[in-house]
This record gives structure tokens, C-alpha cells and sequence, in this order.
């Protein structure tokens, strides 16, 4: 059992229950369920009463708000505005939060546009390991000044600090979408589409491959003004090659994406592996992950890879010696708690004075 659970709801509760325990675990909305399980010794502290949009600016394409906020709320309020969070939340209709998006480090498809968070994150607000608060960054786009703390932020499992505020920059919806699925008889030919495509000057919102059930298909998002798509399209069809592809529109290609971002494609029961990577390690990668039969998505251009594993497969063992042998690491997001990072680690010293800097006893758990 945990040996408490704290709900705080003001900056000064959430600095007096830091200063006064001695190993905490930060918690959001617990849409990651294979990070979501605190240490039984450790108090969980949850973000979810700091909730709420600080500040907002349209016309800077920013805004400022409180690390509970849930993802889907701010995703409703920029749209009537005609913006969107480049990053592509994942889990955002699971009740993903910003905090807890940013500390898992998180993306969806659409960040192949414009980048993912680290590229968005412009400010944060948070409580070091000694009940301090502590601002880096900026509420505005243009900002040079001191170490680029937020982007420590980024993928740091709540290891650094408590986040209580979080200022992202926001991008212009495109007037439509329109999505091609291409269909391929194996990897090897779905991957050479996949990498003739990043090599011409398209402007692609989005690009996966999925292998699934023997079934390899490439999906290419593109977004703008209605009369320029359909001219894009023939140019982008003529590279994909193999038969012409299909083409989806409306809310059957917004469906599609939506259903991909929240990982509506993971069979029931199945842990969900998060293996960064680039274009050129993805044969070798399948190589290796035959002999396990497990669906995968190959997103953000292909660098990024999303693995199903099944429930009866720990995915700490399963998988963990082929991301050693090539030289990759990952991370279990959705699953049964367990050992979350596996395989490869790299940074660690950096990571440790960083850590050594922000915590210096050692509160906030790491994984």
C-alpha cells in the first residue's frame, strides 16, 4: 500500500509536503497505468486540484496553465481559435494531463509537423527536492536567456521536480485534412516508402507505419487550404508507390487519427513498449522483433516506435535484451507497473548531476 496520498490544490500545501517527506512520487491522472503505481514506501502527491488555464493569448499563440490541467480541456479551448497543440497529446480522452504528458514525454503523430514537446515547451514552474519553487523559461515565444530547464522537464518521470505550471507555444489549425493509406506486402517495401517520402519537401502533418497482423501500412497525413490538397495528393501518391492508395476525409480520417494517438490499436491485455529510434534502425528492430509476433507503430516519421507486448510477456524481459543488443532503450507506459525503463540507457552522468543540482536527497523517486 502507499503510504499516503496527498491531493493538493495550492503551490505552498504541495511545498510544505515536499519539505516534510523524505521520498515522493508526483502523480497526474493516471492514464499511464505502467507509471502510475507510486512506491509502496513513497507518498504520492497528485497534481490533479492545480488545474486551469493562467493565461491565454491568441493572437502570441501561446498560453500558461496549471500542470493538472487535463490535455482535452486545452485542446477544446484552442480550437475556437482555430490552434492546436503541435505535439499531439497521446492519451488526451483518457484524461492525460499536461504535467503528466510532459513528464512522461509523450507525443502523438502530429508532432511530425512541427516537433514534439520539447520543441513546444517554453516555460515551466516547479517544486525542487527542498520545497522550493523554481521558474525557466518564458511565457513568449522569443526566449534566450539561462539553461533550458524545461526541456530537462521533458521524459524526467517527475525525477527532478513537482511541475505546477507549464507555458507551450500553439500552432494554426489547417483549413482541412486529408489522410492516404498505402498498403504493402512486407516491412522492407512499406519502410522504403516511408523513407522516399522524408526525403522530398512535402509538408507532411503526419507519417506512420503500421505493422499489425501480417498487414504493413503507411499512413500520410496532409493539411491546408481545401483547394491546394487535391494537387498535393497525386504528388505525394506518385511516391508511395505499389497501388494506388486510399484516400479518407472528414470524421472517418479524423477518427483514424484520434484512434491512433490514444493507442486505440493495443489488443486488450497488451503492455505498451516506447522505443525512440531513427528511420535506419527500424529493419534491424524487425528483425528482431519476429520471433515476438508483437503489433507495432513506427511514428513520427519512424523515430519512433510504439510495441504491444501481451500481458503474459513481462516487458522488461521481452524486450529488454534486444533494445541492449542494438544499442536502444524504452519505456513501458502502458502495462502493470514494473521496471518502466529497459534496455539501453544513455546520458545517465549528465542526468545524475542534474538530478544531484534539483534533489539533492534524493525525494523524488526515479525510475
Amino acid at each position: 500500500m502507499n503510504a499516503s496520498i496527498i491531493d493538493a490544490s495550492a503551490i505552498e500545501e504541495l511545498q510544505e509536503a515536499i519539505r516534510t517527506r523524505t521520498c515522493i512520487q508526483p502523480y497526474g491522472a493516471g492514464s499511464k497505468t505502467a507509471l502510475a503505481v507510486a512506491d509502496g514506501q513513497c507518498t504520492r502527491i497528485s497534481a490533479a486540484g492545480l488545474s486551469g488555464v493562467v493565461e491565454y493569448v491568441p493572437s502570441e499563440y501561446t498560453f500558461t496553465a496549471l500542470a493538472g490541467t487535463p490535455a482535452a480541456e486545452i485542446e477544446r479551448m484552442l480550437i475556437e481559435n482555430r490552434q492546436y497543440l503541435p505535439f499531439d497529446p497521446p492519451l488526451a480522452r483518457e484524461g492525460a494531463t499536461l504535467g503528466g504528458t510532459v513528464a512522461a514525454g509523450l507525443n502523438g503523430p502530429g508532432r511530425y509537423r512541427y516537433g514534439g514537446l520539447r520543441d513546444s515547451l517554453l516555460g515551466v514552474q516547479f517544486i525542487d527536492g527542498r520545497g522550493s519553487l523554481v521558474r525557466s523559461g518564458s511565457r513568449v515565444v522569443k526566449n534566450a536567456a539561462g539553461f533550458d530547464l524545461p526541456k530537462f522537464m521533458v521524459g524526467s518521470l517527475g525525477g527532478y521536480g513537482f511541475l505546477v505550471e507549464l507555458t507551450f507555444k500553439v500552432m494554426p489549425m489547417p483549413a482541412a485534412y486529408t489522410t492516404l493509406r498505402a498498403r504493402y506486402p512486407d516491412i522492407e517495401t512499406g519502410h522504403a516508402a516511408l523513407v522516399r517520402l522524408t526525403r522530398q519537401p512535402f509538408e507532411i502533418y503526419a507519417l506512420e507505419l503500421s505493422v499489425q497482423e501480417g498487414l504493413v501500412e503507411l499512413l500520410v497525413r496532409l493539411g491546408g487550404a481545401t483547394g491546394t490538397l487535391a494537387a498535393r495528393k497525386e504528388r505525394v501518391g506518385a511516391v508511395l508507390g505499389g497501388a494506388r492508395p486510399e484516400v479518407l476525409a472528414g470524421e472517418q480520417e479524423s477518427a483514424l487519427w484520434a484512434d491512433l494517438r490514444d493507442f486505440h490499436w493495443l489488443p486488450v491485455g497488451h503492455n505498451l513498449v516506447k522505443i525512440p529510434l531513427t528511420p535506419k534502425r527500424v529493419l534491424p528492430l524487425e528483425a528482431e522483433l519476429a520471433a515476438i509476433n508483437a503489433p507495432r507503430v513506427y511514428s513520427a516519421g519512424a523515430n519512433l516506435a510504439w510495441v504491444a507486448l501481451p500481458g503474459e510477456i513481462d516487458g522488461s524481459d521481452a524486450i529488454a535484451a534486444i533494445l541492449v543488443k542494438l544499442g536502444l532503450g524504452g519505456l513501458v507506459v502502458l502495462g502493470e507497473a514494473g521496471k518502466r525503463r529497459i534496455g539501453a540507457r544513455n546520458g545517465e552522468t549528465f542526468a545524475q548531476r542534474v538530478k544531484q543540482a534539483l534533489d539533492p536527497d534524493g525525494k523524488f523517486v526515479e525510475f
